[in-house]
């Protein structure tokens, strides 16, 4: 029966993939089953988890137990997929690393849901803005404190956090971050200005402060089995919403989005300056994959016009290959025009605004070999389908070849 199972699975996707076939223009439209590798491949991937606690701790007392559903869920998907290397977005962060640990060994270790246990003997975490106090009237609500006057919006010190696990070793000592990185220092910043008056939404005073990065922006150097670095650069930019006229957290996205394009060109890259101190982007000859929610669509939602084209047309950039699913073409009803808009969705948001959107990413740098990639995201009613609403967001992977270049 497995193996009819397999088979069955197997013409469903050729049958998805050939009705998709042609509706965008991609290197592949493939829809890749995620327990098809090529051998030896590396498997890239990010996933907003929507691991996030309403309160400061509540995360960690979730995962003291083996049984939360919704950690369970997550775990069990990254099982399913079992990337080599995963940024997990919405994944509070604890300078104790409870959380990390906890998940690690309560969930991941053992099977979840019929799969086969992970390890990932190397992690990355570290603080975050959002949740962190700036002491600053960043809102302009009068009042100084709560959330919406964090550097980045959090109720608590931590809150949508990021994590890194790999298969691989993380080079710690090479790691850069621009966690710090103040927004008035990039030239020609998108500066929220009050559509009433005609002035800056935040004064000077405020704005010469104020942080770019809502979470953080990491690169993260890892050593592959093969010797080479492939650097991931993490970012998880602000939604483009939940503002006013003055689209701050708009414009604030579409420039943390500007910050790894400008990271990649030399020519731009001078400004930058990292938490340590050191300034410039990355090697011309640097292999690198950016992963994230970039909460950006191409076409679609409310952030600024290009803002997630400053990646896909960036020209160290490759975005040819589209990850795709069943299951977004399936929860706009079928039909080309579902396949044509929506193939490559990773979020499902409320209907009908904003709707269901592209905006979690893994992008290679040019030269690198894609030799497949999904978004994890059966159709109703397939094996594994219960699981992704555990987040409102779906895990995209890419595999990767051995040798990472042509």
């Amino acid at each position: 029966m497995a193996g009819i199972d397999r088979l069955r699975r197997g013409l469903l996707l050729a049958l998805a993939a050939t009705a998709l076939g042609g509706c965008v223009s991609t290197r592949s439209n493939r829809l890749a089953d995620p327990a098809v590798r090529t051998p030896d491949s590396i498997r890239v991937a990010t996933f907003n988890a929507a691991l996030a606690g309403e309160g400061d701790g509540e995360l960690i007392s979730r995962l003291a137990v083996d049984f939360d559903e919704q950690a369970m869920a997550i775990g069990a998907i990254l099982q399913r997929v079992r990337p080599d290397i995963v940024l997990i977005n919405e994944f509070d962060h604890d300078p104790e690393g409870r959380n990390v640990r906890r998940f690690l060994t309560r969930y991941l270790a053992r099977s979840l849901h019929g799969g086969e246990p992970i390890e990932y003997p190397h992690h990355y975490t570290a603080p975050v803005n959002t949740g962190e106090p700036s002491g600053l009237d960043l809102d302009r609500d009068g009042i100084v404190g709560g959330p919406g006057d964090a550097w980045g919006f959090g109720r608590f010190p931590g809150q949508y956090g990021m994590l890194v696990l790999s298969r691989f070793p993380i080079d710690r000592a090479a790691v850069r971050s621009f966690r710090q990185f103040r927004w008035a220092e990039m030239p020609g910043a998108l500066r929220p200005m009050d559509p009433a008056t005609g002035q800056p939404f935040q004064p000077d005073a405020v704005w010469s402060q104020l942080r770019l990065s809502s979470k953080s922006h990491w690169d993260l150097p890892i050593t592959l089995p093969n010797g080479r670095t492939l650097h991931l650069l993490a970012a998880h930019p602000t939604p483009p919403a939940f503002d006013g006229p003055e689209d701050r957290n708009g414009r604030r996205n579409h420039d943390e989005i500007r910050l790894w394009a400008d990271y990649l060109d030399p020519a731009r890259a001078g400004y930058l300056r990292d938490d340590a101190g050191a300034s410039g982007g990355l090697a011309v000859d640097a292999d690198f994959v950016i992963v994230g929610d970039y909460n950006a669509d191409p076409t679609r939602g409310g952030s600024v016009p290009g803002a997630i084209q400053q990646l896909l047309d960036h020209p160290r950039v490759d975005a040819r290959f589209l990850p795709q699913s069943a299951g977004a073409v399936a929860a706009q009803g079928g039909g080309s025009r579902a396949q044509r808009e929506h193939a490559a969705d990773t979020a499902d948001f409320r209907d009908p605004t904003p709707g269901n959107l592209r905006v979690d990413y893994v992008l290679p740098s040019r030269g690198l070999t894609v030799r497949g990639g999904g978004v994890y995201w059966p159709p109703v009613g397939e094996d594994g389908a219960d699981l992704v609403t555990a987040s409102d967001h779906r895990l995209v992977w890419l595999d990767l070849a051995p040798t990472l270049k042509d």
